[in-house]
């Protein structure tokens, strides 16, 4: 991490390693959830991540993604902005080219878990990596694979978990800066309790301990000890998404059959940043800031 002393995301996430808490990393769908985000990392006193996925990137194009920059970067605590689950070359491309004319994102996440091995998942991702890394966007990438899929992401059935033996080579091999490691977790809804790898996160976590950060994916539905025990076990950057999506979905649709419009945005931002709120709590970044 050393080649990222300026970059937001990697000095977050720093911190939340040396301090042993876990950073919420949060998907924005719109700009309300964004002024949510915001509200609650602000009113907490906490560091956070704003995240988006490939599908509103390439909706909201530049305009967007400048709004979201400038909602975090302009807050009173440290708030980065990160692409989760770029695939699609299509998509990369975008977030790389905005970035050359001065919008750019703080990291993104390379996805090529879907490639047929580590070697291939390598190929794809270094290329991406170093035109990132020239850009100063610190990179995260997979190792293994989650099954599952959700809004917009590619849909995976065929999981692979992360093998501790092969990350220094894999993390060396793309030159990223963060890792999201296959230990169990799967994008959507558990059909069976989640049973964590936590003896694979306590290996990487000893592996790449203070500069390589680990970051949980697949977080629908886990309960909150899950949470702590992966945070306790290494994990410093946490994604959340139908957590904080669904009830704003529910509460604005609700809302906009009986309320003014204005009445109705306030509400359902409200309840959004409620859900930051106790995420923050809960993974013991609240005063960090």
């Amino acid at each position: 991490m050393e080649s990222f002393p300026l970059n937001r995301t990697i000095q977050i996430l720093s911190a939340a390693e040396k301090g042993k808490y876990g950073i919420l990393a949060q998907t924005c769908y719109d700009a309300h959830c964004v002024i949510g985000l915001v509200r609650a990392a602000e009113r907490n006193r906490s560091p956070a991540i704003l995240q988006l996925f490939p599908v509103t990137l390439a909706y909201g194009k530049g305009p967007f993604l400048a709004f979201c920059l400038n909602a975090a970067h302009s807050a009173s605590v440290p708030i980065a902005v990160h692409l989760d689950h770029a695939t699609d070359p299509e998509h990369i491309e975008l977030a790389l080219s905005l970035a050359e004319e001065g919008i750019a994102f703080d990291s993104i996440m390379v996805d090529a878990s879907h490639a047929d091995t580590d070697e291939e998942n390598i190929s794809i991702a270094k290329p991406y990596v170093d035109r990132a890394t020239k850009l100063g966007i610190a990179v995260e990438v997979e190792l293994g694979r989650l099954e599952g899929g959700e809004a917009g992401l590619r849909m995976i059935s065929d999981a692979k978990l992360t093998d501790p033996a092969k990350a220094t080579t894999f993390i060396d091999g793309t030159g990223a800066v963060i890792l999201a490691p296959s230990i169990g977790n799967l994008h959507g809804s558990y059909i069976n309790p989640p049973n964590f790898r936590q003896d694979i996160l306590k290996n990487l976590h000893v592996t790449f301990a203070d500069h390589i950060p680990l970051c949980l994916h697949g977080t629908d539905e886990l309960p909150d000890e899950l949470f702590v025990e992966c945070i306790k076990n290494g994990i410093s950057k946490i994604n959340v998404n139908s957590w904080g999506r669904d009830p704003y979905a529910k509460a604005l649709a609700a809302g906009l059959q009986t309320k003014p419009f204005p009445d109705a945005v306030e509400e359902a931002t409200d309840i959004f940043a409620g859900v930051c709120d106790r995420f923050i709590q809960l993974f013991g970044s609240a005063g960090k800031a």
